[in-house]
């Protein structure tokens, strides 16, 4: 198999799972380090006709992350164009070993298994007590997790309610006093795709814990699913103290 991917998360899936049968990604695929593969532009942006100089057997796009026009351009060269869909973890783990047996793992990898068991482990968050919490994912403007994301649900799952889990946008972009406004219990600030950090985020939600996350362990469906719990739960309980 020769195989293009066009999403960070399952060019590290792929990359972990069949070694060598990667030959293109984005620039934004920084994991795993070292990868050794044709840069062919950004999520938002491929370079359609470097694409097609590689004769992928599959290219790899996701819904939300790769516009439609790029993928139709794709399939009219003539390429078989395989596009994911995942707005929950139980959708990523079934996205993700159906990815990786159309590009010919020959069983699920060890990996995938420990990271259904990770998420399994974790209990049920208590239904009277949750944490909410705003989740930005930009600033400049003010941009916060919606309706229907992986991340939510991740969250979820940990016992933080996303404030804005019922707003009828996936990415809504809000003034900050609005966001202020809900007085949340926690600000969740990831440090992709916007780089919050101590000294650039939690400033703008006075009196409000934050929990700064890896962005890879939030946002990413892959390999980093396996350590995801633990490490979101350290982080989410650091900010509580």
């Amino acid at each position: 198999m020769r195989v293009v991917s066009l999403v960070p998360s399952l060019t590290e899936a792929v990359a972990v799972t069949l070694p060598g049968v990667l030959v293109g990604a984005t620039d934004w695929c920084t994991h795993p380090a070292g990868l050794d593969v044709v840069r062919i532009g950004g999520t938002k942006n491929p370079d359609v006709p470097a694409i097609t100089a590689l004769r992928p057997d599959l290219v790899l796009a996701n819904e939300e992350e790769n516009r439609a026009p790029d993928l139709d351009a794709l399939r009219a060269a003539g390429l078989d164009v395989l596009v994911t869909e995942v707005r929950t973890l139980d959708q990523g783990l079934r996205e993700l070993a159906r990815t990786l047996a159309a590009c010919g793992a020959p069983r699920r990898p060890r990996w995938l298994a420990e990271a259904e068991d990770a998420w399994a482990a974790v209990a049920p968050p208590h239904p009277e007590a949750p944490l909410t919490a705003v989740v930005p994912i930009w600033r400049r403007p003010w941009m916060v997790l919606g309706r229907d994301t992986f991340a939510g649900d991740l969250l979820a799952r940990l016992g933080v309610r996303n404030a804005y889990a019922d707003h009828p946008e996936r990415y809504p972009r809000l003034p900050l006093d609005e966001l202020r406004a809900t007085a949340p219990d926690l600000v969740v600030l990831p440090d992709e795709p916007y780089r919050f950090t101590r000294d650039d985020g939690p400033e703008a939600f006075p009196g409000t814990a934050a929990a700064l996350v890896d962005g890879r362990m939030l946002t990413w469906y892959g390999p980093s699913l396996a350590e995801a719990p633990e490490r979101l739960s350290r982080a989410l309980r650091a900010a509580r103290r």
